[in-house]
């Protein structure tokens, strides 16, 4: 027996008014929350991973010996030897009015052009990068060689004070994430909950169809079409506001080109992922209302 195709139009099971109901809106506000996280998530990542990458092998010898000659010999002496080892990718010494600047910054005064910085007696520092993946060789010959040059002389690692800087920036990108993930699944359960909303609300009507031989998968279609076309609407809404603000921030975020937030950025790759979450988010929603349909229609006989 040939069961034919019930013509029935979606218009008059569910009201085909746009926006006219809490699903688009509800579907909206989620959509912009879960891509403002996503990008914050991945901005945080790629912070962290830059500065990680930055801290990995850098360190800096502080000078401290007192007399200023001793202090310049020492470390003109240790930049020579540093810079032919091969363990060393890069050497170089801190110039005097780089750290009378960077003092400056600190106290209130321009350029460090400060009479009462200018006659701090100042270490010496000499940056230090170091190339391959041991380390831990690596900071041993490097201890050596220090006090060979440089008795007296301090070894700082930069990952011992921004390492943790990096583990927090990264625990709040594995946050970020996880609320992406909570986000989705609230949309998935406001779909969900729609689409029971119309079927118990359209109940008579299913019978109706069932008693004149519609099946389940008609049903369903003329259901999951409504449903998918609010989400989409709810869905390019929240989309649109998202990329307001995320342009907005993009270009004052443009003016930074120092410190730790210079190095937040989306990146190509981040772009991507922002562009395909409302197209997955459209397909989640369509899988799960059809989903949802066809589960509550078997129970209706």
């Amino acid at each position: 027996m040939i069961i034919p195709r019930v013509p029935v139009q979606h218009r008059s099971l569910l009201p085909d008014r746009r926006l006219s109901g809490p699903t688009p809106w509800v579907i909206a506000i989620l959509m912009l929350l879960t891509l403002l996280a996503a990008a914050a998530g991945v901005g945080l990542a790629r912070s962290a991973n830059a500065i990680g990458d930055a801290i990995a092998g850098r360190v800096t010898v502080q000078i401290v010996t007192a007399n200023p000659e001793m202090r310049a010999e020492q470390a003109a002496a240790l930049l020579d030897r540093a810079a032919a080892q091969p363990y060393v990718r890069s050497a170089r010494a801190v110039g005097r009015d780089e750290l009378l600047a960077t003092l400056g910054q600190w106290f209130g005064s321009a350029e460090g052009d400060d009479p009462v910085l200018e006659s701090l007696p100042l270490p010496a520092l000499v940056d230090i990068d170091l190339a391959g993946p041991d380390r831990a060789d690596q900071m041993r010959a490097l201890r050596a060689l220090v006090a060979e040059e440089a008795p007296g002389a301090r070894i700082i690692p930069h990952a011992e004070w921004l390492g943790p800087v990096a583990r927090l920036i990264r625990s709040l990108a594995w946050v970020a994430g996880a609320m992406v993930v909570l986000m989705t699944l609230a949309s998935a359960a406001i779909v969900i909950m729609t689409a029971r909303a119309a079927l118990g609300t359209h109940y008579a009507t299913i019978e109706m169809l069932h008693l004149i031989g519609a099946t389940d998968r008609q049903i369903t279609r003329l259901f999951q079409r409504r449903i998918a076309i609010d989400t989409a609407y709810g869905i390019a809404l929240g989309t649109a506001v998202a990329a307001a603000i995320l342009l907005l921030i993009g270009w004052q975020w443009s003016g930074v080109t120092a410190g730790l937030a210079a190095t937040a950025s989306l990146g190509t790759a981040g772009w991507a992922l922002l562009l395909a979450l409302p197209l997955l988010a459209i397909a989640l929603a369509a899988l799960t209302a059809r989903q949802t349909l066809l589960a509550a229609l078997k129970k209706i006989l």
